[in-house]
């Protein structure tokens, strides 16, 4: 409908968040141009653009993962007040499981890659894992977030039985795909963002061989012990990060594990609950805020059973947490708004439609790759990517008479891809909050792997168009 005017606010939202680093003000100048442009007013697109904002409430939704962000911060609260934390560092310490700085990264790897359930969970536990555990070793947070991002999202897509696979499946299922489930399995081994992802963050975590901002800020965190660079500002707040154990409390690991266990227990159970009986058709953030609260009432409960903290404190602990994370709930709310603001412009079919008149058969795969990619960065969303392309790239793949599963894959990987690479992405966002890192700091330091793993997608999705058409 806009035209090339349409992908002007994505884009300067992003080349203002990078360059100047301010992310509240560079998101909210991205909404206001989408409004200008639609209202045609600078007055009128302000009014809308707050608006937009206040919109974003009005999508269950959105509510829910903002709240389940903020809730986050209190479970972080509780987990450490009550000893948690710190009886897990001091029980992997005791148990020499960790005894070097490889041994770290391993952890954070294994943890990130064994909880495939849902992207948010998968980055909060991580962080909450092994963020002691980084310190401790003078690993930098940047890292951390890093580790959180790459075991997130390009695990949970390649996953079918969880929130992203129920979501891509129902996709599959408007599309009149049949053996839906079939054709994601066959996808799986072509989703070559997602397999690099997780093969390059394998490699780099075991190996240390750090390049680009990364290994300078690995460098850093080695030889002065800063852990995050000076005047850099984590996302969440030190005082949800570096709360002390309770005076008098011995720290004791299943303070923290049970909690984080029933929050891991509880998401299946919400996608089964939710869709009743069909996890593949529950909601994914009904789920995560459902998988959140039983685990603040889990922490509470110990807290309270073992008279560690008192009803009170478990409350105050609870409201404070959640305070420490209000600058993540403002980057989600700016973040929801621009892509609502890009939705309305038509910024992704706008893109979608440009890419599609220069499809060849053999070129369909790394076509819709780069396309998925471009409106995944723009947007910062890859749910929303796939809701794009996929109503596009599967028509398109059956009349050309290119291979499906290799267009759905295409699509997956550059929704990953781009997303992952991303400064406005929730996904990203909730990396940097899990790791304690500042955000533009986690975004610089990732995008070169992210950027490395992409091209060798671009080149995997390119000779298996010619060898499976």
């Amino acid at each position: 409908m806009y035209g090339w005017l349409s992908i002007l606010p994505p884009v300067l939202a992003i080349v203002l968040a990078i360059w100047t680093r301010q992310v509240f003000i560079s998101l909210f100048l991205g909404i206001w141009l989408g409004w200008i442009i639609l209202t045609g007013g600078l007055l009128s697109g302000l009014t809308s653009a707050l608006q937009a904002c206040i919109d974003v409430f009005k999508d269950n939704g959105n509510t829910r993962v903002i709240i389940f962000s903020s809730l986050i911060g209190a479970l972080i609260m509780l987990t450490q007040r009550s000893g948690g934390v710190q009886g897990f560092v001091d029980w992997i310490q005791k148990k020499n499981l960790v005894r070097t700085r490889k041994g770290a990264t391993t952890l954070a790897l294994v943890t990130g890659m064994s909880i495939f359930i849902e992207s948010s969970i998968t980055c909060l536990v991580t962080g909450a894992v092994a963020r002691p555990v980084f310190e401790r070793f003078r690993l930098s947070r940047e890292k951390l977030a890093y580790i959180c991002d790459s075991t997130s999202a390009p695990i949970c897509v390649l996953i079918p039985l969880n929130a992203w696979g129920a979501y891509v499946l129902g996709l599959l299922e408007r599309e009149g795909v049949e053996n839906s489930i079939g054709v994601f399995f066959q996808a799986i081994p072509l989703n070559f963002y997602a397999l690099l992802a997780v093969a390059l963050v394998a490699f780099i975590s075991l190996t240390f061989l750090d390049f680009g901002p990364m290994k300078r800020a690995e460098r850093r965190a080695e030889e002065t012990g800063q852990t995050i660079a000076e005047g850099r500002v984590p996302v969440v707040s030190d005082e949800v990060t570096s709360i002390e154990v309770k005076p008098g409390v011995q720290p004791r690991a299943v303070n923290m594990l049970v909690p984080v266990l029933g929050m891991i227990v509880m998401m299946p159970a919400g996608l089964f609950i939710t869709g009743n009986g069909d996890m593949t058709a529950g909601s994914g953030s009904t789920s995560v805020l459902w998988s959140v609260l039983f685990a603040i009432l889990l922490a509470g409960v110990l807290s309270i059973g073992q008279r560690i903290l008192s009803v009170r404190e478990v409350v105050d602990l609870t409201l404070k947490g959640m305070g420490g994370l209000i600058p993540l709930g403002i980057l989600m709310n700016f973040a929801f708004a621009i892509g609502d603001t890009t939705k309305v412009l038509g910024t992704g079919p706008y893109v979608a439609s440009v890419a599609q008149a220069f499809i060849d058969p053999t070129l369909v795969a790394p076509v819709i790759f780069v396309t998925a990619s471009f409106i995944a960065f723009s947007t910062g969303t890859s749910w929303g990517t796939f809701a794009i392309m996929v109503p596009i790239a599967i028509p398109t793949a059956v009349a050309m008479d290119a291979s499906l599963p290799l267009a759905l894959a295409a699509v997956l990987s550059g929704g990953v891809f781009g997303d992952h690479s991303s400064p406005i992405s929730d996904t990203t966002l909730v990396s940097s909050m899990a790791a304690a890192s500042d955000h533009i700091d986690h975004v610089r330091t990732q995008l070169p792997y992210a950027a490395a793993a992409g091209i060798g997608a671009f080149i995997l999705f390119t000779v298996a168009g010619f060898l499976l058409h």
